[in-house]
């Protein structure tokens, strides 16, 4: 008898934020922020970043702004929900938020493969997703090392995919842990893609 086993799942968490954030008055914050942060703006500019992100410029968004701090409680109830999926032992030590930050990909913008070493689960949540913006792309962690095997086949189960593309909609939260590479292909769409991505550690 054959039996095979899926072994080191990478889980990925996802859901709605919140009933009590509004959707419309998160994007008006976030588009606000950016046209006020003069900082961010040249940071940006400095580095030939796409659009807008206020990760170089404003570490204190919860402090500074209610609507971010209700998006931080809402978003400490998913990462413990995520953490007891994933039977982290924590502990006497809490994940807590490190980082928050939002991102304004305009229509050609791209944010390219990266991981976030220094945290534990990372995600996002999505603001302002117009009609043919671009999804979420997530990439096989065992990747580098599958050498020499073939690729895929086109209709490969979702489980066995070098890549997964997932398309959020607005007021969704995606959570992951943090060593999974993923990226944002290019925003083939006319309007900007809103979103708020956040880094959780341990203690």
């Amino acid at each position: 008898m054959t039996n095979i086993t899926p072994l080191f799942t990478t889980p990925l968490y996802r859901a709605r934020l919140s009933s009590d954030i509004d959707a419309a008055e998160l994007e008006h914050s976030c588009l606000s922020i950016a046209e006020d942060d003069e900082a961010g703006q040249d940071w940006c500019e400095a580095n030939d970043f796409p659009g807008y992100t206020s990760y170089a410029s404003l570490s204190d968004l919860p402090w500074r702004f209610p609507i971010f701090e209700a998006v931080k409680q809402a978003l400490d109830k998913h990462v413990a929900d995520f953490a007891k999926e994933l039977c982290f032992d924590l502990g006497d030590k809490a994940l807590e938020l490190e980082d928050i930050w939002i991102n304004i990909l305009p229509e050609g913008g791209i944010h390219t493969a990266h991981i976030h070493p220094h945290s534990v689960i990372s995600g996002t949540t999505y603001v302002a997703m117009p009609e043919g913006t671009s999804a979420l792309k997530l990439e096989d962690p065992r990747l580098p090392m599958m050498m020499a095997a073939p690729g895929r086949s086109k209709d490969a189960p979702e489980h066995l995919r070098q890549f997964v593309y997932v398309k959020p909609d607005v007021g969704d939260v995606l959570l992951w842990e943090s060593w999974l590479r993923h990226e944002v292909p290019m925003n083939m769409a006319e309007e900007d893609r809103i979103s708020v991505s956040f880094n959780y550690r341990w203690g």
